[in-house]
């Protein structure tokens, strides 16, 4: 399994950014893939997860109504929407496959949880 994410750059505060991450193989379209991001001398940080169908989706309270995370299987791509975007949320985003979870509400929030990860992609939103 690979993971590309991609998508980053420079957005003004109040903007909107799409990333994208590419998953290839069978074996993506059959479980979760999250999105993670480390800021400069932070821990890595969890952002958001979507089920393999896509029908479930869970966000960490920070980014809670402000990132929409989705994903086309017949493109074997998982999309992360985000609108209102603030200086804070600068960081280097990570997506990442967990095979320990597929569906349901018990969701994997921690990196230890995930098996597989994207190189990462950096933006920056300035004030």
């Amino acid at each position: 399994v690979q993971l590309q994410a991609s998508g980053g750059g420079l957005v003004q505060a109040g903007g909107s950014l799409r990333l994208s991450c590419e998953v290839s193989g069978r074996t993506g379209r059959s479980y979760g893939t999250g999105w993670f991001r480390q800021a400069p001398g932070k821990e890595r940080e969890f952002v958001g997860v979507v089920s393999a169908s896509g029908t479930t989706t869970y966000y960490a309270d920070s980014v809670k109504g402000r990132f929409t995370i989705s994903r086309d299987n017949t493109k074997n791509t998982v999309y992360l929407q985000m609108n209102s975007l603030k200086p804070e949320d600068t960081a280097v985003y990570y997506c990442a496959l967990s095979l320990a979870y597929s569906s349901g509400r018990v969701y994997p929030i921690h990196p230890h949880q995930y098996n597989y990860w994207g190189q990462g992609t950096k933006f920056t939103v300035s004030s």
